[in-house]
């Protein structure tokens, strides 16, 4: 056979597969001619050799496409929980602020709120939670996958597995917000009900909202209300941020202000922190645990990770940057609380967009998510007098609108994210929506805590501190503590 014959059976072989869809037949059959032709001279030695090489080769990535699928598959699965783990470390880093930006008296309780709060909503989101935002919807919750068994997710693929994880520890984040806006007052038992309750009903409904379609192939197809108009919300700049905030408002609302925060005229009150340094590590964990939130909020190990963590920091900086310059203008002092700060509200403000704006446009959107970070908490401070230690509703809950509005304006928006004026009127509906429904909700259940098993400490126990008070804890024994003047009412 000379070589014009092997060249043409080579051509076809290859016309025939596409490179990866050679049939089986074909393959033997090329093996078998090639051992003929092994049995005659050199020059159709040297051919059938060659001939062997390409069967081999196309047989081999025959396998391998099918197996490209199975990696692609195992990748997503491991890029996921990664980004599990680090949303999950956030949980230290929220711990770590609210700590550090309250009083050594009650660094005890916080640590255990933070933990019981991830706790008792892991398993309230298995219970009911998961259910209601993921299963089967009727435009506004869900009504399958109730804690569900191994059975279940097993004969679906196995992946509802890993979509739980990363589910779960994003409605432990909406619990954990609310924490923050009302430290060192708020009852431990009233704040373990209101944790199951905001992470395994009033989160995971609104969520549906806006991500019940992510779990359509599972949930026979449906989607929420918002997620049919069109609402953007990428990783959660309103389903978990502008939630979180706007109940920490209802709750900070209900419970008042802590013990000499405001003087006899109503004048407001610094209450610092009790170690700044600790507060600020927080903040980079935080950091650090937002690439999870965001470039894992796409759950495939895709490129597309590599510039919603580059918009994601971008944000963080310009938010950092807009904080120092407002509060230095106003107060007079660059305030390392309200830089800190700055860092969170360009996060929140880019979580909803991270995936559909260009660079510039994240960096407009963290600069000015600084500005109002600083505007609003003070005018909750010295106007509304509504006490938030952390600046919790600030953070999440201003920046969480502005950050679900930023989504809608097409200035901000690459070529390739489709975004018009049109979709600014979704926004608005949709930051609507993650405003009253938690709000609305929240204030409610909290004046039923407030009524029934009491929402707030006795003023002894607020003074004393609540890790002696609640726990039978002293954060710092070695430590000698003054109560400042300020507490005295």
């Amino acid at each position: 056979m000379d070589s014009v014959s092997f060249f043409g059976i080579a051509k076809s072989s290859v016309s025939l597969v596409e490179r990866k869809s050679m049939s089986t037949t074909m393959i033997q059959r090329l093996k078998g001619q090639a051992l003929q032709w092994l049995c005659r001279p050199t020059q159709g030695g040297l051919t059938a050799a060659l001939t062997i090489s390409l069967v081999f080769l196309l047989g081999q990535e025959s396998a391998c496409a099918q197996d490209a699928e199975v990696v692609q598959k195992h990748a997503d699965t491991v890029w996921t929980l990664v980004g599990a783990a680090l949303v999950f470390f956030m949980q230290a880093g929220f711990a770590m602020v609210e700590t550090g930006f309250t009083r050594a008296k009650n660094a005890a309780n916080i640590m255990m709120k933070n933990l019981m709060d991830f706790c008792m909503g892991c398993c309230a989101f298995w219970f009911i939670g998961f259910g209601l935002m993921f299963g089967e919807n009727t435009g506004f919750f869900g009504r399958s996958w109730f804690a569900f068994s191994w059975q279940q997710a097993h004969e679906a693929g196995d992946w509802p597995f890993t979509f739980f994880v990363f589910q779960m520890v994003f409605a432990a984040t909406a619990a954990t917000i609310v924490s923050g806006a009302m430290a060192e007052r708020t009852k431990f038992v009233a704040y373990l009900i209101y944790s199951v309750v905001i992470s395994g009903l009033i989160y995971p409904i609104s969520g549906g909202w806006a991500w019940n379609g992510l779990f359509g192939d599972y949930n026979g197809g449906t989607s929420g209300w918002l997620e049919d108009l069109g609402f953007i919300d990428f990783a959660g700049s309103g389903v978990v941020h502008l939630v979180g905030g706007a109940s920490a408002l209802a709750g900070a609302m209900v419970l008042g202000p802590r013990i000499g925060k405001y003087g006899p005229n109503g004048e407001p009150r610094a209450i610092p922190g009790h170690n700044l340094p600790l507060g600020m590590l927080g903040v980079f964990i935080l950091t650090l645990g937002w690439i999870g939130f965001n470039a894992g909020s796409t759950t495939a190990a895709s490129p597309d990770i590599g510039w919603i963590a580059m918009n994601t920091l971008l944000a963080a900086s310009a938010g950092a940057i807009g904080a120092t310059i407002t509060c230095w203008v106003h107060f007079g002092k660059p305030d390392m609380t309200f830089a800190a700060n700055g860092v969170l509200a360009g996060l929140v403000g880019i979580t909803a967009p991270c995936n559909t704006v260009h660079p510039v446009g994240a960096l407009i959107i963290g600069s000015v998510a600084g500005i109002l970070v600083v505007i609003s908490a003070v005018i909750l401070d010295t106007v509304l007098k509504i006490d938030d230690p952390v600046g919790a509703i600030s953070v999440h809950g201003t920046c969480g609108i502005w950050g679900v509005l930023a989504a809608g304006i097409p200035w901000f928006a690459h070529a390739n994210s489709g975004v018009t004026w049109a979709q600014f009127g979704v926004q608005v509906v949709g930051a609507l929506a993650y405003f009253f429904w938690p709000f609305l909700t929240c204030l409610i259940l909290f004046l039923i805590l407030k009524a029934t098993v009491g929402l707030r400490t006795s003023a002894e126990e607020e003074l004393a501190g609540l890790d002696v008070g609640e726990h039978g804890n002293v954060a710092y024994p070695d430590f000698v503590t003054a109560s400042a003047e300020l507490e005295q009412p």
